[in-house]
């Protein structure tokens, strides 16, 4: 199936549900930003360092699959040109509302993480990369695609998920699932047709040598990193963080 179309089809459909990661920033929040005050997160809970940024005022940001006003709009006020790439354009939407509310000049791509052809070679300074590798099945070209389109010593920072999350049944923690992990190859069938029926996403569980070593093979090096959890009661978090962020440079 065209896993690409299926998941653009869930995520317009999320903007709807208004699912938490669609829901723009307000304006509080926005004024706030420009005060001083504000934080953004790779991962569901803990917010990204200040000092994992570069200074903001002309950064030249890529919200990679970051679509839904949240990011965005933030960085675009604290003086940042902002670009949000992503495969919604419901979600799209989101950041195109905020932006012509408050005039923040972000400009904004529907397309494919793994293919930026639409963008030049070393034309960003930052791309953020909220965590959302998990809905493409190969995330091997994401990397070489954002070493591409980075500056030298432009900077990737990117959410990533603990493969262990989807091989561990929840109720049970018994490993079930071998990896990598698939919704289309690891579920019964009669599971993933209910979710493909629900429209809902299908993720993929990439290997941290794809997750981590694929950044390392693209010619990325990784200066920092942290572990977080979900942000809904799951009993994982009481075994293991299921989400790590990563912030790697283009040497």
């Amino acid at each position: 199936m065209d896993i690409v179309k299926h998941n653009k089809s869930a995520w317009d459909q999320y903007v709807d549900k208004k699912d938490r990661w669609t829901i723009p920033v307000t304006d509080e929040e926005l004024e706030n930003a420009r005060k001083g005050n504000w934080s953004v997160v790779l991962t569901p809970n803990r917010p990204i360092p200040k000092d994992w940024f570069p200074p903001m005022e002309g950064l030249k940001i890529l919200g990679l699959a970051s679509g839904g006003g949240q990011q965005g709009p933030i960085f675009a006020s604290l003086g940042a040109e902002v670009t949000i790439f992503d495969n919604s354009d419901r979600q799209l939407e989101q950041d195109q509302k905020i932006s012509e509310k408050h005039n923040l000049g972000i400009k904004t791509v529907q397309g494919d993480m793994r293919d930026l052809s639409v963008l030049a070679n070393e034309s960003f300074d930052l791309i953020f990369n909220p965590c959302s590798i998990v809905f493409v099945d190969n995330v091997l070209p994401v990397w070489a695609e954002c070493f591409r389109v980075l500056k030298p010593g432009g900077v990737l920072m990117t959410g990533l998920i603990n493969p262990l999350s989807f091989q561990i049944d929840e109720d049970s923690f018994k490993l079930i699932y071998k990896q990598p992990f698939s919704d289309l190859h690891s579920l019964p069938k009669e599971k993933l047709e209910e979710l493909k029926k629900n429209n809902e996403p299908l993720v993929f569980g990439h290997s941290l040598t794809d997750q981590i070593g694929g950044q390392l093979d693209a010619g990325l090096v990784v200066t920092a990193m942290f572990e977080d959890t979900w942000d809904v009661d799951n009993k994982m978090d009481d075994y293991l963080p299921s989400f790590i962020a990563t912030r790697a440079i283009k040497s």
